[in-house]
């Protein structure tokens, strides 16, 4: 059934491709903090970044129609800036050096002031360097309404692959034809600068390669399965989960294990509800889950599975007096992920009936052995990839050329997925797209947010290592 949360949703995700709806609600002011934080990694101190709300740190909670009134403050020794993933400000406050806004030196501060047009389950992360590697995210949580519609526990759940070493040097190593890709681009693997002992990555297909960065552990909610956090929930009570891929360089599958549940929204966006007990989740995507806890009650493990390796991490559901037993932080080897739910998606929120006025296509191209990515075939951060004018409905296709998949992300818009190599499709609204080797995946958006606006990988490494580009208006500003 539709859910009237999920048709609001649905809408308020279709306010941000039609543009601004109305005046915005007063906000109240809000002090985000970049902070250095220790987290306790399976036994061992690590020092990583966070982002710290009004002393606490946690993520942003605000209600559709009101003003994003933030004041950002840099508490590291080092430039960074922040990225508000899932919503579309305008171009000025979008968080992106070189593109919308200097970097905030160590000790500056930046007042954000722009209506919240896009409800639905977002995230906030760094956009400088690798400092995402490092844990600089946080959720980004949209209401619709402020009184619940609907009598459900709700939760969310972040995810993070984590790392001790310095990303830096990773990427340093990967550009030199070492680290795990170095098998996938035809030497040997070369793990002497890993200090740790997990398994090298296990390819897709022929030629083709999942992971290319080693990790130490995956996080959920900051926590693994050695001390995985729980949460108190009722016997046959209903539970939303909020569920945030933040991991630089990992797409996952959600596992429900004993549990069927039924996803509702992608990316914030409202989705015609599909059931079943795992889902995909690409590197920056996001999804709401609906589910109803047994009457019997107990504890539930709910897990998060890198594709192509056998770690996993995840949360454990328990109703009062339920005994949790240990959950291995390894299984089988995860699968990789592909386009069949992709496939299946149908957004509840249509596009107006207009026809395409531009199409453009875009090549995922590289990967070679000095790890050189990039778009149509040149490495940038920066370069124009194509120009729109405001009004335009814009088609891209977008053709993985590489032997790895890309999660595809544009700013400052939302588009829909239109097709799927040769098929036309009704699909998903979002804002981040997996490509897999070899696919190709079509989007509309409508250009209606003047500026010059990122359009890159979300894998970390990729990105910076080229993958990375911008659209820009011919008539902006």
């Amino acid at each position: 059934m539709l859910t009237r949360r999920a048709i609001l949703a649905g809408l308020g995700g279709l306010s941000a491709m039609l543009g601004p709806a109305g005046p915005a609600r007063a906000g109240t002011r809000r002090n985000l903090s970049i902070e250095s934080r220790t987290l306790d990694v399976q036994g061992r101190a690590a020092k990583v970044y966070g982002l710290s709300v009004n002393g606490e740190f946690r993520g942003l909670d605000l209600l559709l129609g009101e003003q994003f009134n933030v004041r950002l403050t840099n508490n590291l020794d080092v430039e960074s800036l922040i990225h508000w993933h899932g919503l579309t400000p305008p171009v000025q406050f979008d968080g992106v050096p070189m593109l919308s806004q200097a970097p905030l030196r160590p000790g500056a501060a930046f007042d954000y002031d722009f209506p919240v047009l896009q409800s639905g389950t977002h995230w906030m992360h760094s956009h400088v360097g690798l400092q995402e590697q490092q844990l600089l995210a946080a959720p980004l949580i949209v209401r619709e309404t402020g009184t619940p519609v609907f009598d459900e526990q709700e939760h969310v759940v972040m995810l993070h692959d984590f790392t001790f070493r310095d990303p830096a040097e990773i990427l340093a190593e990967l550009k030199g034809g070492g680290g795990a890709h170095a098998a996938h681009a035809g030497h040997g693997v070369d793990h002497s600068k890993m200090d740790h002992a997990a398994q090298p990555a296990a390819p897709a297909m022929s030629g083709a390669m999942l992971n290319d960065v080693v990790y130490d552990a995956y996080l959920a909610n900051d926590r693994t399965l050695d001390d995985p956090e729980t949460l108190r929930v009722e016997k046959g009570g209903w539970l939303k989960l909020r569920i945030i891929n933040g991991a630089s360089a990992s797409n996952m599958w959600i596992d429900l294990g004993a549990l069927t549940g039924s996803l509702v929204a992608v990316d914030g966006h409202a989705i015609h509800p599909i059931p079943g007990s795992r889902f995909p989740l690409a590197i920056a995507q996001r999804a709401d889950i609906r589910l109803q806890i047994p009457r019997e009650g107990g504890a539930f493990p709910i897990l998060f599975r890198p594709e192509g390796i056998s770690a996993r991490t995840g949360i454990v559901l328990t109703t009062p007096d339920a005994a949790v037993q240990r959950i291995a932080a390894t299984a089988d080897v995860a699968p990789a992920l592909d386009l069949s739910f992709e496939r299946s998606f149908r957004a509840v929120a249509q596009l107006p009936d207009e026809p395409v006025t531009r199409t453009e296509m875009l090549m995922l191209t590289g990967g070679d052995a000095g790890y050189n990515w990039g778009l149509n075939g040149k490495s940038s951060m920066h370069d124009v990839l194509f120009t729109v004018r405001m009004g335009e409905r814009v088609e891209v296709m977008m053709h993985n050329m590489t032997s790895m998949s890309h999660p595809m992300h544009l700013h400052g818009h939302y588009f829909k997925v239109v097709a799927i190599g040769s098929e036309r499709i009704d699909g998903a609204v979002r804002d981040t797209v997996l490509v897999p080797p070899g696919e190709t995946v079509t989007i509309a958006f409508d250009a209606n947010n003047p500026g010059n606006w990122a359009f890159h990988c979300h894998h970390v490494y990729h990105m910076n290592a080229g993958m990375m580009g911008a659209i820009a208006y011919r008539d902006a500003a």
